[in-house]
């Protein structure tokens, strides 16, 4: 039997030999569009070479040689939505869009994109995008970051991308990106109906309704179906056609010309005016949804063959025979030269090598680092009028959420790339005001003020950092972080890995939580979980304890994002911002000088916080559980038991090699973590002391409760104190736990 990919094929030759070419929905010359002949004829190349390499990729999968056949059949129109932008408009394409990244090549000259896109379908380690980790539409010379499977998941970033223009603009800034760009986001219509699709739509409506710039193009490709269910007829524009702040654009998207003159009203809008814009392109699928599929199980033969009747070359080869470009039998032979041209090519990429070891596949998980300018710290002066008005305050001790407020400060002087986002950050200084008065020293263009949605912070975050900036996204609590995750995981913590280190998001995401506040309760404000971030790989992620490993931790966290190209998790324990005392009222032990960054020195990646030198029990913890740690020493010495306190700080990598040099002549260890038992990372930790240390000291851990965190009184209950702390301790110590 016969496959609809080989059907496709002879029904291309078959019609155009026999003029059975479908009718037009809507007439309009060359001039109307505004193209020209030779350039029509240069957008249909880019749809037979795309049709081809599609046809191509089914081939060698039933041969076992192709891995990823999600094909672009149906949809090679986007070809000339290529062709009216320039090749310096940063596009985030959906998948089904190598026509697009086909005419791009063109247009932009000294690449070879047929030989590139074989090298992705047969996963060879020669890719030049992903290295043959992922079939992908991406290239850095084309300015098409590499996206894998975009359910809409790249939407939020586009926007954060295009806004990010303007802000380069105000800022003076010199980015990445041209002052005058335009940035391009495709997706399909089951995608449109994605929560991450409709958040990035509705935070453009908003900025659009309040008329600041926005050079971003949406492209919806309507094909009529997601996978196997149906679109209803009419919703696409139904849903976006009408959209407060939001240009709506419309074009049959099997018609070039029609396309081709959308596509340039859209570029008008975004490059001119700087508005975002919904185009909406219809066209159709073919081939199914992917090698795999079976649409006969979901569609009727009649509704496939409808389907196929429609096929966009079919409406391509009419329009250049009716405009007297080419004939028949001409675009027969460009269609078959162009299809020996591939799969003699393809043969040659079969053979070529592919990723074999863990090393290998591994290897771009964690960027390049990154040449940039030195910067030295601010000198005596530019301290002073930095910090004027705080010259009272500055003498004396200060508790966590101050010293973090003076250290962003002292960052967003020295650095001028640092840009912070994030729900009330602005002139409110956020809920617990860790950014009090940032907003009236460095301006709304530097500390911006979102609405209250965590992918669009975080998509800002994402596009910002394609533009040369170091963003500092807030997440105002931990919980909140749930809403959003996959814009770390999949997107900022991928993009490394996908593109072979040439595209990275650095940043330093700021998130309030663990347990222990008071004032708020409840689970949503008291979030005592990183599970989320823990197997994410290539992330980093730290915690304090303090104020003033806070600021070193924090000055660390930037100057990994700068100069080697991060993705950081800074979790800033809420319950620990305003603690100024450790053992009674008033000692002032938690409160600490604020050293500018010219009189410090950060605490490094990997480098734990050791108090004490006795052997008869270390206690392993971080944030809250170190402070109630310290506590509960003062009450085990005064039982004459000799410790060690063990501060983590990273708890992503965990600096493995520093704690077990820390605790391995140890008698007894106990961990402490204020995280939930199931998934905390005291089960890395007990692993890590059975694995590395030949004699293992006796272990313990102390965990919170595997539950949420109540309201009121009993926010405390499920969660180590003090007390329990210090039996845990004499238990392990007296009777070997």
């Amino acid at each position: 039997m016969q496959s609809r990919a080989e059907i496709v094929d002879q029904n291309f030759v078959q019609r155009v030999e026999g003029g059975d070419l479908p009718e037009p929905a809507i007439r309009l010359s060359l001039q109307d569009a505004g193209l020209s002949a030779a350039q029509l004829l240069q957008l249909f190349e880019s749809q037979v070479l795309s049709r081809q390499l599609d046809l191509c990729s089914r081939k060698l999968q039933a041969r076992g040689e192709s891995f990823y056949t999600i094909g672009s059949a149906g949809h090679e129109g986007n070809a000339a939505i290529a062709a009216a932008f320039r090749p310096d408009d940063m596009a985030f394409l959906h998948y089904r869009d190598a026509a697009f990244l086909l005419q791009r090549a063109r247009q932009a000259g000294g690449s070879y994109p047929i030989w590139d896109m074989l090298l992705s379908f047969v996963a060879s380690s020669e890719d030049p995008m992903s290295g043959g980790r992922h079939k992908v539409l991406g290239s850095a010379a084309l300015f098409v970051p590499p996206q894998t499977s975009t359910i809409a998941s790249h939407l939020p970033k586009a926007l954060g991308t295009a806004l990010s223009i303007a802000l380069a603009r105000r800022l003076k800034h010199r980015g990445a990106l041209p002052a005058d760009g335009v940035v391009l986001c495709s997706f399909g219509d089951a995608s449109a109906n994605h929560s991450t699709a409709l958040g990035a739509v509705n935070s453009a409506c908003w900025t659009g309704y309040q008329k600041l710039p926005l050079p971003l193009v949406f492209i919806c490709e309507d094909n009529g179906i997601g996978i196997s269910t149906p679109t209803p007829q009419g919703w696409i524009a139904a849903c976006f056609s009408q959209r407060p702040g939001l240009h709506y654009l419309s074009c049959d998207g099997l018609n070039l010309l029609d396309t081709y003159r959308c596509a340039r009203q859209a570029e008008q809008l975004a490059r001119r005016h700087h508005r975002p814009v919904f185009m909406h392109m219809r066209c159709v699928r073919l081939l199914g949804h992917a090698g795999s599929d079976a649409q006969s199980a979901y569609l009727s033969a009649a509704q496939i063959e409808q389907t196929e009747a429609q096929d966009p070359l079919l409406h391509s080869a009419r329009l250049l025979i009716e405009l007297g470009l080419l004939k028949a039998d001409q675009i027969i032979s460009l269609y078959q030269s162009t299809a020996v041209e591939v799969d003699v090519m393809a043969e040659r990429a079969i053979g070529r090598p592919r990723l074999a070891t863990a090393a290998e596949v591994m290897a771009p998980i964690v960027p390049p680092p990154r040449a940039v300018p030195a910067v030295a710290p601010l000198d005596a002066q530019a301290l002073e009028t930095l910090f004027a008005r705080d010259r009272t305050l500055l003498a004396q001790p200060q508790p966590m959420a101050r010293l973090l407020n003076w250290t962003l400060a002292e960052l967003m002087a020295t650095h001028s790339e640092i840009l912070l986002m994030g729900e009330d950050i602005g002139p409110k200084g956020g809920v617990y005001n860790v950014t009090g008065k940032l907003c009236e020293k460095f301006g709304k263009h530097r500390v911006i003020n979102t609405l209250l949605d965590e992918q669009s912070i975080l998509g800002l975050a994402l596009g910002a950092a394609h533009n040369g900036f170091i963003p500092v996204p807030e997440i105002q609590f931990l919980a909140y972080v749930h809403n959003a995750e996959d814009q770390i995981r999949g997107e900022a913590a991928s993009l490394s890995f996908f593109s072979n280190g040439q595209y990275s998001n650095p940043m330093v995401i700021r998130i309030a939580g663990l347990g222990y506040q008071k004032g708020f309760g409840g689970h949503f404000h008291n979030d005592n979980s990183l599970t989320v971030f823990r197997d994410i790989p290539g992330l980093i992620m730290a915690c304090p304890s303090s104020g003033r490993d806070a600021t070193g931790l924090l000055r660390e966290c930037i100057r990994l994002a700068r100069e080697e190209q991060r993705v950081v998790v800074f979790i800033e324990p809420i319950g620990l911002y305003m603690v100024r005392d450790l053992l009674v009222a008033g000692d002032g032990l938690w409160s600490f000088d604020y050293v500018p960054a010219r009189d410090s020195t950060p605490i490094a990646l990997g480098e734990i916080g050791v108090e004490g030198d006795g052997r008869q029990l270390a206690i392993i913890s971080y944030g809250n559980g170190y402070y109630l740690s310290r506590q509960a020493a003062s009450d085990l010495a005064e039982q004459g038991i000799a410790l060690r306190l063990i501060d983590l700080r990273w708890l992503k990598p965990l600096p493995d090699a520093a704690i077990v040099e820390a605790v391995w002549d140890c008698e007894a260890v106990l961990i402490v973590d204020e995280c939930r038992r199931s998934g905390s990372i005291s089960e890395a930790l007990m692993t890590l002391l059975i694995e590395q240390i030949d004699v293992p000291p006796r272990l313990k851990r102390l965990c919170a409760e595997d539950s949420f965190i109540a309201l009121g009184p009993a926010a405390t209950a499920t969660l180590p104190s003090r007390a329990t702390i210090g039996q845990a301790a004499l238990a392990l110590v007296r009777d070997g736990g």
